[in-house]
């Protein structure tokens, strides 16, 4: 007889990857929609990496790439976790960079039969450009990172790109928390001073927003497209750096249907299932990991008709 798959039975948390697939599948769930994955060109993916190598979290060595493997191992990993679409989240930290990312991103979509088209800007005279040719290409899915490229969300440049972004309802996930490292331009205060001027705009914000996690909760809650993002939150490695406040889940479950799964593979240091046991032990209900594991991020990414939930549904069992 088959091994079942290793599952702390007692607070029914995947205790490996390879348990993951058969604990979202007693939630009832097709698979997981994960909005934070990263796919990058080779020579950036590398500086990437390199950056963390050498400075970590607080020091050099503190934060090991737990899945420093080739890209066809990478896609085969996300795939045996159960991810259903493959986002590949690039992001410009210099003018002249994101047009050739989102050129990459869309050869990565049509090599990749299961990646989410996506696509990311800079502030620069081209965005106006780049972003409606990308949106065009079928880009779904945007990134952009404040602390990387230095900007402010605000910059008079990015106008004509928030503008077509909300008529198109195209989600971008956004990391502009102050977290692990405060930029010039970090915080809730440009992104409150961007949504007063495009109300409309569907913003994941990475992290939770960490760590002004309140202030961009308050976002969530004023602004119809306002979402948050799972990406590290609650894991041992963030709880001993930046602890989450100790009031703050009971907003995360009134916020059920703006919370999406997010983990940062590959660049984490720590294996995938750790983030989902952090969700899980936060114990919000079967209903709140339904929605954040799958539900909310297939919205978003428009995956719901691609991958319909089994009938009939499981039972809700928290």
């Amino acid at each position: 007889m088959p091994t079942a798959p290793e599952t702390d039975t007692s607070t029914r948390q995947p205790a490996t990857d390879a348990a993951v697939p058969a604990w979202v599948a007693g939630l009832g769930l097709p698979g997981l929609a994960d909005v934070h994955v990263h796919f990058l060109p080779e020579r950036v993916l590398q500086k990437v990496w390199a950056h963390f190598d050498a400075h970590g979290w607080t020091e050099a060595g503190d934060w090991p790439i737990h899945y420093r493997l080739p890209e066809e191992e990478r896609l085969a990993t996300v795939r045996s976790l159960g991810l259903r679409a493959i986002p590949a989240l690039t992001y410009a930290h210099k003018p002249g960079m994101a047009a050739w990312l989102n050129q990459w991103c869309a050869d990565f979509a049509r090599r990749v039969p299961d990646a989410v088209p996506c696509g990311t800007f800079f502030p620069e005279p081209a965005a106006a450009t780049y972003v409606p040719q990308a949106l065009e290409d079928g880009a779904r899915l945007f990134k952009t990172h404040v602390t990387v490229g230095d900007f402010d969300p605000t910059d008079p440049m990015l106008d004509p790109v928030w503008s077509d972004l909300q008529d198109a309802g195209a989600p971008v996930v956004l990391h502009a928390g102050s977290g692990p490292h405060p930029g010039r331009h970090t915080g809730p205060g440009p992104v409150a001073a961007l949504l007063r001027r495009f109300p409309r705009l569907v913003l994941v914000i990475a992290h939770l927003g960490m760590p002004e996690h309140h202030e961009f909760a308050d976002l969530a809650e004023r602004y119809a497209g306002v979402h948050l993002d799972t990406t590290m939150a609650g894991t041992d490695y963030v709880q001993a750096r930046a602890p989450l406040p100790a009031d703050y889940l009971p907003r995360l479950r009134d916020l059920q249907h703006k919370v999406v799964l997010g983990a940062d593979f590959p660049n984490i240091p720590y294996p995938y299932a750790h983030q989902l046991q952090a969700l899980a032990r936060w114990d919000l209900g079967d209903d709140w990991l339904r929605d954040v594991l799958w539900h909310n991020g297939a919205r978003l990414m428009q995956l719901e008709e691609q991958h319909p939930l089994p009938s009939p549904r499981s039972p809700a069992t928290g």
